[in-house]
């Protein structure tokens, strides 16, 4: 299958340009992840297949993550303001975000949930001592190495989160309610001189400058969730046996269009009316 990634140039004709073509780009990467769903659903049926196919296939759909986060990194390095608040998705899909996509961890609660409904539905099989192949049927080996693997994530996710934290308080820094004062001492002073436009050029460019800083840290920063998100997706799958693979990025491919669905479709009908809270009765008293 083709890559899906843009050429070099296409994302360097200024802001809009830059959030209107990776919209167009992810509309075809979502295209082709529902065909890769459709692959990785057809061989959990029908004829076995051995596990060098399965593995070819798998390696196609990580391809197909790495593909969207070369990407996205290219489009980062033009505009990180429109990759961190993407146009693209839905405002259910926002809600959920962590650093501009998916909380790392959360790959190891779609494991385990999987893999315990897989769990529930061949417990027959197992308690005969028939493996089913799937995440129900882990082993204890695995199932360590999925803990090790998680603890370790968590802890990275951690370390993450709070350089993100501590980036967002530099919007309050010396240099910005520096540079903020004086834009807004000098509009007063146009303001009470009844000057139009104006203003002064060394201050504004400290102001670019002072917002550029941030954006650099913005960019360094998704940079690295974004490679900890593909890190985490490898690792998870390098735990697991081919077919178990395939289950799993089954769950994740139909949790991420689904997700993605309900979200537009909820912004397109518009907030879901909710139940008038009951307002208490008035105490009656003796």
């Amino acid at each position: 299958m083709a890559s899906s990634t843009p050429p070099a140039d296409s994302f360097s004709d200024g802001a809009a340009s830059v959030s209107e073509s990776f919209n167009k780009f992810f509309e075809s990467w979502l295209t082709e992840q529902n065909q890769h769903l459709h692959d990785l659903v057809s061989v959990t049926t029908g004829e076995p297949h051995s596990d060098s196919e399965l593995c070819d296939l798998v390696s196609r759909v990580i391809a197909h993550y790495e593909c969207y986060y070369r990407s996205k990194s290219q489009c980062a390095k033009q505009d990180i303001l429109a990759m961190l608040t993407p146009a693209w998705r839905s405002t259910l899909e926002d809600a959920f975000m962590w650093i501009g996509g998916w909380r790392p961890s959360m790959a190891f609660h779609l494991l385990y949930s999987k893999s315990g409904h897989q769990l529930e539905f061949g417990l027959d099989d197992l308690i005969r001592g028939i493996g089913t192949g799937d995440l129900g049927d882990l082993s204890p080996g695995q199932l360590r190495a999925v803990d090790d693997f998680q603890r370790e994530t968590i802890r990275k996710d951690r370390e993450l989160t709070e350089a993100w934290a501590a980036l967002q308080e530099t919007v309050a820094d010396s240099s910005m309610v520096e540079v903020s004062h004086a834009t807004s001492e000098l509009m007063r002073a146009a303001r009470d001189e009844e000057v139009v436009g104006g203003g002064d050029g060394a201050i504004e460019r400290k102001a670019e400058e002072a917002l550029t800083k941030k954006e650099e840290g913005m960019e360094r920063i998704l940079k690295e969730a974004d490679e900890m998100r593909m890190e985490t997706l490898k690792g998870a799958v390098g735990i697991l046996r081919p077919m178990q693979a395939v289950y799993f990025l089954i769950a994740a491919a139909e949790l991420h269009l689904r997700i993605h669905e309900w979200g537009k479709k909820r912004d397109v009908e518009g907030p879901r009316s909710r139940e008038p809270v009951a307002q208490p009765s008035e105490a009656v008293t003796a």
